[in-house]
């Protein structure tokens, strides 16, 4: 059940990252919807696909469906509050990682993964469906950014989930921290400007 809630917590983030980039990009409602759907359940429906459950999750279990239409809405009626913020869609974004890497996690655990390719599914349920909205929105994917941490921030989250688990902690306690260790990460790194080493700083065929 607390795992649930977690999934739940991370779709309405991700829908309202989805919305926000949509509406930014001057989307018709349709459009909207779309993104914010493929945002929302993008990477937990490759995950899916690769741990053999079929039909996915989303389409088993109508909440899912009944939560992004109502975040969808909820954002469009609310956008000039949401973006009273300007970090508003970095802030829903890191929310939205951060729950999903605990949760794709435990979904590789439950299917007897490696804790390796438990930390893979846990970063590509995370970033997928980010993935997918930027493509569609004719972005360059964060996570293929040099200036972003963003895979990485999901990586040490999973580390993190998995060396508190050695520990007598409560399970939810250790889904929380590792959850939140992915999205501080995230934050520091885009506050001080940290980033991963730029292959091509010193390259002189680089394009500009």
């Amino acid at each position: 059940m607390f795992l649930q809630t977690l999934d739940i917590l991370g779709t309405i983030a991700f829908t309202i990252s989805g919305v926000s980039v949509a509406m930014n990009k001057k989307m018709d409602p349709f459009g909207v919807l779309i993104i914010a759907f493929v945002t929302a359940v993008g990477g937990g429906t490759l995950r899916d696909i690769l741990i053999g459950v079929t039909p996915v999750t989303w389409m088993t279990n109508m909440t899912y469906v009944y939560v992004i239409f109502a975040a969808t809405v909820f954002t469009v009626a609310f956008k000039r509050k949401i973006n009273y913020l300007r970090t508003s869609l970095l802030l829903f974004d890191s929310i939205g990682i951060g729950l999903y890497t605990v949760v794709g996690i435990e979904k590789g655990l439950s299917a007897g993964l490696h804790p390796f390719i438990c930390i893979s599914l846990g970063t590509i349920t995370a970033c997928f469906g980010g993935v997918i909205r930027d493509i569609l929105s004719n972005e360059i994917p964060v996570i293929f950014r040099t200036k972003e941490i963003y895979a990485t921030a999901c990586i040490l989250g999973g580390i993190t989930y998995f060396l508190l688990r050695q520990l007598p902690i409560d399970d939810n306690v250790v889904f929380m921290i590792a959850g939140a260790v992915v999205i501080s990460v995230r934050l520091i790194a885009v506050k001080f400007n940290i980033s991963l080493p730029n292959l091509y700083k010193n390259d002189p065929n680089r394009s500009v």
